[in-house]
């Protein structure tokens, strides 16, 4: 056996999407939250993955969701340890008042609210790409949290992430001392998990019609390739972050996404994006004009996304809303007039509720397509 897989990949760990890990870490820590019980009662967690998978991104939406449910203050503290050496954790030395003995001054990331009225969450990101004298110095933080005699207060969640061996980034085996302080959950890419979290934070329509039409294309990371630019959900983000702030022409753009996904890809998502000036306007539909749509996948795919992406900065204009519901079970196929519907589901928490208190159609629809909603179809 590959020693580089004994933590890394290893079959014992289990293998979870971003999306998931942060539905069963987050449950774990709301139920502590709640009974007002120390989240030290908890393990500390550690996120392995390759780059770009999500990791960090998972731990922001923990915060957002505690945030939510707690309706306390958040504060998330991100510490880069490539960047630290273990003096750095435990502190500055000085002298006491007396003169007689060494103090270690408190290094800024023990400066926590200790208050009821927040939750601290300490995030040890890139924690393989450290040597292992810092990893060391995490020891203590895992299992004691505390370094020295600074400690981690009653209301700190502890989560580490780093790259596995086997990724080929920059890491450093994790010392078993550490590993076994520790839970150990492996982050994989996953479509719907991306899918999910792409729509609530408004990504781009042509990255998610792309992605909708083949998911294959979100992750396209290889340890054995010695390519740089290449597809990770996180590249995606890049891309989407290009289209909508800097230059809204993909093929204007087509530089900038070439040097995030490679030429390659670049030039398949480039193709897609043509797809886009053909469609009917989605404003449109919108407002109860009602055009033809095409009936091609790749068609329908792009017109799913772009109504979803018209739609979310207006989503609780309901009578409007209702207008694209009626179309998309007018005019769609009934895969695709379901993927509209569970897009919309993606808004907000809550938000599919208010469909069905708010817009007859969508209680209609899911009526009809009950079986498909459950799962059935998908």
């Amino acid at each position: 056996m590959d020693r580089n897989r004994e933590i890394a990949q290893d079959a014992n760990i289990p293998s979870l999407s971003a999306g998931k890990a942060v539905e069963i870490l987050s449950k774990a820590y709301l139920a502590l939250a709640k009974a007002g019980k120390p989240f030290r009662l908890f393990p500390s967690t550690m996120l392995w993955g390759p780059p770009g998978v999500g990791k960090s991104q998972a731990v922001r939406e923990i915060g957002e969701i505690l945030e939510r449910e707690t309706g306390k203050k958040v504060v998330l503290t991100d510490v880069r340890l490539l960047l630290f050496n273990p003096v750095d954790l435990r502190g500055i030395p000085t002298f006491d008042k007396n003169r007689e003995f060494a103090i270690w001054l408190k290094p800024k990331i023990f400066a926590m609210d200790p208050g009821d009225g927040t939750i601290n969450i300490l995030f040890l990101d890139e924690i393989t790409a450290a040597p292992q004298s810092v990893q060391a110095s995490a020891y203590q933080i895992t299992l004691d949290r505390k370094v020295g005699e600074h400690g981690l207060p009653e209301n700190c969640i502890v989560i580490l992430a780093g790259n596995r061996l086997t990724d080929r980034s920059v890491a450093t085996r994790m010392p078993k001392a550490l590993a076994n302080r520790l839970m150990h959950f492996e982050i994989r890419a996953d479509f719907p998990s991306f899918l999910r979290w792409a729509v609530s934070r408004h990504l781009n329509e042509k990255v998610l019609g792309f992605l909708s039409f083949d998911s294959s294309n979100l992750m396209k990371f290889s340890a054995e390739e010695e390519s740089l630019a290449f597809a990770t959900p996180r590249s995606w983000e890049m891309v989407s972050r290009i289209l909508d702030e800097i230059e809204p022409d993909p093929q204007k753009a087509s530089p900038y996404i070439q040097g995030l996904l490679g030429k390659g890809l670049a030039l398949a998502f480039l193709s897609y994006c043509r797809i886009y000036r053909g469609l009917p306007d989605p404003k449109d539909i919108f407002e109860g004009r009602f055009p033809p749509a095409g009936k091609g996948a790749d068609v329908q795919y792009a017109l799913v996304s772009s109504l979803t992406h018209y739609v979310f900065p207006r989503k609780e204009d309901f009578p409007k809303v209702r207008n694209t519901i009626l179309y998309a079970t007018e005019h769609l196929t009934p895969d695709f007039a379901y993927l509209l519907m569970d897009n919309y589901s993606y808004f907000r928490p809550g938000y599919q509720k208010d469909l069905l208190e708010k817009v007859p159609e969508y209680k209609e629809f899911i009526r009809k397509k009950g079986a498909l909603l459950n799962g059935a179809g998908r």
